[in-house]
């Protein structure tokens, strides 16, 4: 048959809209847009959070509390008093609901902080709406600034068990979540909302908590701890350090040789598990959790001249194995070929942030598609308690003047 120009034009729509083609022009990346994905859950959120007054720890006091008002304070919700001696220590009481009279009044406000800041943060570098980032800095202020309010840059009093005067290492896990607030710092230095004083103020304060983190007992207990509660020593002060690297970079260098000397070694194992996760009550979602932290250390601590995300043991552990062994169970729970988690199991997965991390550092299109379709927020508190990492944006992102 004769070709015409009509039957060639035909031929040739009909090629360039073949379901190869029209794959090829939508195949997966690894480094899909953050901004457009999740711009409206963004907006919704710190819309939300606007209408939302700073709650410092001054205005919940607990008259149990050893120290002063300013001073972050919190009990064990799984222990209780002890029947057989009521005036002794509390007793553990595992695998049944909290102590409903233990003080969580500081965690929670703590966590909800921690949602709201980085919200309003994200939502600026969205629109460049200055209402976003002075609600933010008006949080900021209230909890890091103003005198009357401050907190205590440190967390001695977290999970105590009563009737004991201090808190525990396990307590530090409580302010994981500043780990992102300390992530908008950065965003929120080029908005109007944010002046140098208060920038330094901000600065000076992390910086006391970073040393708090470095010189206390309690907080080098959780540091030396072979779980989540080490990876959470390792975040925050990865993230601290990260945000003053420009004016020393000791303290980051400190925090890569320790993740590669020492973290590694501790928690992973070459068949890519996190063995200290495995035997605790929940054990997937610690897992994840535990993950999810680390992958936010290698994107702290990796430098244009120096990649954590490719640092193995000889014998094979590293994060690269780690999302390997972990991605097939995020893409379906039922494969978790361990003990099922004691509480919320199949509430599980949230969006891990960890495989979009690793999407971009290990050009894996599977990872980060995964990612986009896996729900990104709950709104149940025990499940957001182990999830630090809410406004992937802000990681992802280069701040902006």
């Amino acid at each position: 048959m004769t070709s015409t120009r009509r039957t060639f034009c035909t031929q040739a729509a009909t090629l360039l809209l073949s379901p190869q083609l029209l794959s090829a022009q939508t195949k997966p990346t690894a480094r899909p847009d953050v901004a457009a994905i999740d711009r409206n859950r963004i907006l919704h959120a710190a819309d939300l959070y606007l209408s939302q007054p700073p709650v410092p720890l001054t205005a919940l006091p607990c008259p149990r509390s050893p120290g002063t008002p300013h001073d972050f304070y919190s009990e064990a919700e799984d222990y209780w008093p002890d029947p057989a001696n009521p005036t002794g220590p509390y007793i553990a009481r595992t695998g049944g609901p909290p102590n409903p009279a233990a003080f969580t009044a500081h965690r929670d406000a703590l966590l909800n902080f921690s949602l709201y800041v980085p919200a309003l943060t994200a939502a600026f570098v969205l629109t460049k709406d200055q209402r976003y980032a002075q609600q933010a800095v008006a949080h900021l202020r209230a909890w890091f600034i103003e005198s009357s309010t401050r907190m205590t840059p440190s967390v001695l009093y977290a999970q105590t068990i009563l009737p004991a005067k201090t808190g525990r290492f396990e307590g530090l896990i409580e302010a994981v979540h500043l780990a992102e607030v300390v992530q908008s710092v950065p965003f929120l230095a080029v908005s109007e909302a944010l002046s140098a004083p208060d920038l330094a103020a901000l600065n000076q304060w992390f910086a006391d908590y970073f040393a708090w983190l470095n010189s206390s007992r309690l907080a080098g207990l959780a540091r030396d701890n072979k779980s989540h509660h080490g990876t959470s020593w390792l975040l925050q002060a990865a993230a601290i350090a990260h945000l003053t690297q420009e004016q020393d970079d000791r303290a980051l260098t400190a925090i890569r040789h320790q993740y590669q000397a020492s973290a590694v070694r501790a928690q992973m194992l070459a068949d890519g598990t996190f063995p200290h996760e495995l035997t605790m009550a929940n054990p997937y979602r610690n897992s994840l959790f535990n993950l999810d932290m680390f992958a936010a250390i290698c994107l702290l601590v990796t430098t244009r001249f120096e990649s954590v995300w490719d640092y193995e043991l000889q014998d094979g552990p590293g994060m690269r194995v780690e999302i390997a062994r972990h991605y097939p169970y995020i893409l379906n729970r039922g494969s978790w070929p361990f003990r099922a988690d004691l509480t919320h199991f199949n509430d599980l997965p949230i969006r891990p942030p960890s495989l979009l991390f690793a999407a971009r550092a290990y050009d894996r299109p599977e990872y980060a598609e995964l990612w986009a379709k896996l729900p990104p927020d709950t709104t149940i508190p025990e499940l957001q308690r182990t999830f630090p990492i809410r406004q992937p944006l802000l990681w992802v992102t280069r701040p902006k003047p």
